[in-house]
């Protein structure tokens, strides 16, 4: 436990502000961040009329697939969090066993892959997008039970090809990198 316990009225006012900058924030991770217990976090969630992590994730999400031209629900990997088209976007990944080698429990590098691809695809303003060039750096290992956040950002965009930084982190630490040069092929002259 990282600090002694806030007052009630004090934790209430500091868990609000916690779940509106980070609204994927487990029970636990909140409960480890106020020194109290989980149940004491629930308590407080229902009292401040706050919904559990399921809830949060879904509203949030069905808010920002709204948005996407270029990719279905389906195709998309993760939940995606956020998106303003042409300019930024994040989504969230809660990785698990099924998606890691089974001896060492490291999440296989094509799930994180296809997380940051999906992301740069979706932020792009186009119906059709496609990956030309991808240049990417794995930075660390992630393991199973990991959450993810990929935060992608348009950087520039020339006729229809689109420069799209994507990074992402578990705990704030940075494990993958990506400079994705995307094509809308709705723009390209069809002959």
């Amino acid at each position: 436990m990282s600090r002694p316990s806030l007052h009630k009225k004090e934790r209430h006012k500091t868990l609000i502000e916690k779940i509106k900058q980070d609204p994927f924030l487990t029970d636990e991770e909140l409960a480890e961040k106020f020194s109290v217990s989980i149940p004491t976090i629930r308590l407080d969630r229902l009292e401040l009329g706050i919904p559990e992590l399921r809830e949060r994730v879904k509203n949030v999400a069905e808010e920002s697939y709204g948005k996407v031209k270029s990719l279905q629900v389906k195709d998309f990997f993760g939940e995606l969090l956020d998106i303003t088209l042409g300019k930024y976007g994040i989504s969230i990944l809660q990785t698990d066993d099924s998606m890691a080698f089974e001896k060492t429990k490291i999440i296989r590098g094509h799930f994180i892959y296809s997380m940051a691809e999906s992301l740069a695809i979706a932020v792009i303003d186009a119906h059709v997008a496609l990956v030309g060039v991808a240049n990417i750096k794995y930075k660390m290992p992630v393991y199973s039970g990991n959450k993810l956040v990929a935060k992608a950002e348009v950087k520039r965009q020339k006729s229809n090809n689109y420069i799209v930084w994507v990074k992402i982190t578990e705990k704030q630490v940075e494990v993958f990198r990506g400079k994705f040069i995307l094509v809308s092929l709705e723009k390209v002259d069809k002959k």
